[in-house]
């Protein structure tokens, strides 16, 4: 590797991480804003979107820089083109967490609903594979990477029960199917943020590996990475 390709996939490096820790910020800032039902914290995740949006292009325009100048081979192709991905999933993640607080926006507005469903425990678990897929790829740690897609599922199973709970209470209480639409869709958004931090995790085994197991993670979950 050149030198100033070196400096190059730093440059990189310090972008994507940097945009990783605001994205992990806003997640977490979303979640508080639906506990402690705060108007003023939803509004700060929403503004926070357009640096995230800023950020991700700024990211892949850097990539695009960089393979056309550098024209980069092996593990530094590789790289670009994991960062280039991860780079995506972010933003998207960014996208979940203003869908969240525009829901929680509304939910302020109106009188609380009651729904025996742990939000908080849901959201903690979906910001726990997110961290944990961001701390796989800081490390390059490949069996880090398999465990957070193993996790996809019980984040999955969470969101579905989330399904019959929400018709149990349209039945009981119809007048209040908007807002309990609204935290149905605040379920999904979290569900899918566990999905990207899945899917970053599958990016991470492509950079160490050189394998693309999306669409083949069930080969995977249970069973550790061959060495």
């Amino acid at each position: 590797m050149s030198r100033l390709l070196q400096l190059e996939i730093e440059k990189l490096k310090g972008q994507l991480l940097s945009l990783s820790a605001i994205v992990e910020d806003t997640v977490y800032r979303a979640v508080q804003s639906l506990s402690k039902r705060d108007a003023l914290l939803a509004r700060g995740v929403i503004d926070t979107d357009v640096h995230i949006d800023e950020s991700e292009v700024d990211i892949e325009e850097e990539c695009q820089k960089v393979l056309a100048l550098h024209q980069p081979v092996a593990n530094d192709l590789r790289f670009i083109i994991a960062v280039l991905k991860i780079n995506a999933e972010l933003e998207r993640i960014g996208d979940a967490t203003v869908n969240i607080t525009e829901r929680v926006l509304f939910l302020v507005g109106e009188e609380p609903v009651n729904v025996p469903f742990d939000f908080a425990g849901m959201a903690q678990k979906a910001e726990q594979m997110l961290h944990r897929s961001l701390d796989a790829l800081v490390n390059l740690d490949l069996g880090l990477a398999y465990d957070v897609i193993a996790s996809d599922d019980e984040v999955d199973s969470i969101n579905r029960g989330m399904y019959g709970l929400i018709e149990e209470c349209i039945r009981k209480n119809p007048d209040r199917v908007e807002s309990y639409i609204h935290l149905l869709d605040i379920s999904r958004h979290i569900e899918h943020i566990g999905d990207h931090a899945s899917n970053i995790a599958e990016d991470v085994v492509y950079l160490i590996e050189g394998k693309i197991i999306r669409h083949r993670t069930e080969e995977y979950k249970h069973r550790p990475p061959q060495t």
